[in-house]
């Protein structure tokens, strides 16, 4: 088995394979990583509404998950879990997958972008809206400003990836199908970005409502088989009594973003695809300094986590069954109530 990457605390440390991980986040529960400087190894800590830490079972998982990662340390297995597992299970190890990333400029597609390029067997597309600008973009380095934060990204080696011309708000769903031919799978990391406050609305609703449909229809009529979603905690918000907590507030104020993002992920439950939508808590650029939590879906009001460990999480999706039609709520845990969302102090 060649893991999939989880970048804990830097770029470089031991990864550890997600299929183990997600094996064993169930409703209700609330999974962590965490890591000792004294010895290479992860452990598996749990919180359970229901008590069930001193299970046998749960016992027995944690025990696996320790002498997989010791193996996966000793191995020194830096690479993806895709594609090599689902080529196994199809007995095919020649035949090449295929994956489009939408959203591919964006500081999460860009993440998520280069971490297929870098994985062998695999034929990456970026969806992009101007190819040529793309191109640029992501061969260079910048710093941008988003809201109350200032982010830098990195460079993107694009010599293993094509870029192809794809608009969720100007193209077609006939258009965007023909984008994504011949594709295996989809992963969404498209968003609409705050500007004209007189306009935001009809922005988010353009781009995370009406647009993700449009891609999710292009992928049913494509033939893709897998969907990852990029979304954010709190989009359902309002169901499970958030919609007074800061953090919705807050975030729903950019046009109403999270509603219209609820719009979309109930469209992508009822599409018949496999899907997988992971939300995120508030995105950092930095690296990771904290390990992943991986909670249930309407669980988590706050919260931030590095765009580095959101990428790794998609990628994996993409052929961890584990991960089949399940929502994933991740933020890095900070060993305490998380009270930041988004830059902001709850």
């Amino acid at each position: 088995l060649k893991p999939s990457i989880f970048d804990i605390r830097e770029k470089h440390m031991m990864k550890l394979p997600i299929l183990f991980l997600l094996s064993t986040a169930s409703c209700g529960n609330a999974f962590m990583l965490s890591s000792t400087p004294t010895r290479p190894a992860f452990t598996l800590s749990m919180t359970s509404s229901k008590e069930e830490s001193k299970d046998a079972k749960l016992l027995e998982r944690r025990e696996m998950f320790q002498t997989v990662a010791a193996a996966t340390a000793s191995a020194g297995a830096l690479t993806s879990l895709f594609p090599q597992i689902a080529l196994a299970e199809e007995g095919a190890s020649s035949t090449k997958q295929s994956v489009v990333v939408a959203g591919a400029t964006g500081q999460t597609g860009r993440r998520i972008l280069e971490r297929l390029a870098a994985t062998p067997n695999l034929v990456v597309t970026g969806g992009v809206r101007n190819v040529e600008k793309a191109t640029k973009a992501l061969s260079e380095s910048s710093t941008v400003v988003r809201g109350a934060m200032v982010q830098s990204v990195g460079s993107v080696d694009t010599s293993g990836v094509t870029l192809k011309h794809l608009d969720v708000v100007e193209d077609s769903v006939d258009a965007i199908t023909s984008t994504l031919s011949g594709s295996d799978s989809l992963i969404i990391a498209t968003g609409f970005v705050p500007g004209n406050p007189l306009k935001m609305q009809s922005a988010a609703h353009a781009v995370d409502n009406v647009g993700t449909i449009r891609l999710i229809d292009a992928a049913k009529a494509a033939g893709v088989k897998k969907v990852v979603m990029v979304s954010s905690i709190l989009t359902n918000g309002r169901n499970w009594g958030q919609a007074d907590s800061p953090g919705f507030v807050i975030t729903n104020a950019f046009g109403k973003v999270l509603d219209e993002k609820l719009v979309a992920e109930n469209y992508l439950r009822g599409s018949g695809l496999d899907w997988t939508i992971v939300r995120p808590g508030g995105l950092k650029a930095k690296p990771p300094e904290g390990p992943l939590k991986i909670s249930a879906e309407d669980t988590l009001n706050s919260g931030e986590i590095s765009r580095d460990l959101v990428a790794d999480v998609c990628v994996a999706a993409l052929t961890d069954k584990q991960a089949s039609n399940k929502v994933l709520e991740i933020i890095e845990d900070e060993g305490k109530p998380p009270k930041v969302f988004n830059g902001l102090n709850m």
